[in-house]
């Protein structure tokens, strides 16, 4: 084999795989990404089960040429432990997904053979009952709404990548017909004059634009999002990744 071939593949091999989003019954899902893909948003989501969807949202601390072998590990481990834990009818989500965090967290470290950040939102959605198991860990607040507004769901635990034993919390919410779930990265809210949070996007604006937005499909939604920052940043320059995800519950 010719090293170049040879030094390409491996390169190729420690890359995340993209993410294909699964079909589910009464709702749908969707991801949007602006700016260079230099920095470390991923996101990802599979079937894990006939009932259940596994999703999640991760900010890797570093730039993509240094973070993507971590990003690999991180996804490998949220594909297969994902499918192991929450294949069975009568698992319970909460302690399922307390596992599946505590194990990306490990793997992060392992990866990266030290302290690493990893802010992370994974989730996973029951298409039967409509309800939602999520562990935030350190990431931006999860947008929640539906008929009576919208609601934060904020940090259950601490940043992935820190601590081997730290576990966070994984609380479970239901989400009625038409309500929607939006995931935002921290470039979307910090972008703007970086370093001034005075002027930057802020969270409270992306709630704005949830709320008046129509939540006809989730592909549209992150658009609406994300060109939101796009010309609140008014031309500059991204130094960052922007990533926004939306799951609607359409019955």
């Amino acid at each position: 084999m010719h090293p170049l071939f040879r030094q390409r593949s491996q390169v190729l091999a420690i890359e995340p795989l993209p993410a294909v989003f699964p079909t589910i019954r009464g709702a749908e899902i969707a991801a949007s990404v602006i700016g260079h893909r230099v920095a470390g948003d991923f996101y990802d989501s599979l079937r894990v089960s006939p009932e259940r969807i596994l999703f999640g949202l991760l900010d890797v601390a570093g730039r993509r040429e240094e973070n993507a072998s971590i990003l690999a590990a991180a996804q490998q481990t949220f594909r297969s432990l994902g499918v192991e834990l929450f294949s069975r009818p009568e698992a319970n989500e909460s302690d399922a997904m307390t596992e599946l965090s505590l194990d990306i967290n490990r793997k992060v470290i392992e990866t990266s053979k030290g302290v690493h950040p990893c802010p992370a939102f994974i989730a996973c959605y029951h298409e039967r009952f409509g309800t939602l198991c999520y562990t935030n860990a350190g990431h931006t607040p999860g947008l929640l709404r539906d008929s009576k507004g919208i609601v934060e769901l904020g940090s259950t635990g601490l940043p992935l990548g820190l601590f081997s034993h730290a576990t966070a919390d994984a609380p479970i919410v239901g989400l009625e017909k038409g309500a929607a779930l939006m995931l935002v990265s921290r470039g979307v809210v910090e972008c703007g004059e970086r370093g001034e949070p005075a002027n930057e996007l802020g969270l409270e604006r992306v709630k704005q634009a949830f709320k008046q937005a129509p939540l006809n499909h989730a592909q549209s939604l992150c658009t609406t999002i994300l060109d939101l920052a796009r010309n609140f940043n008014a031309g500059r320059s991204f130094c960052d990744d922007l990533t926004a995800l939306a799951l609607i519950r359409t019955a």
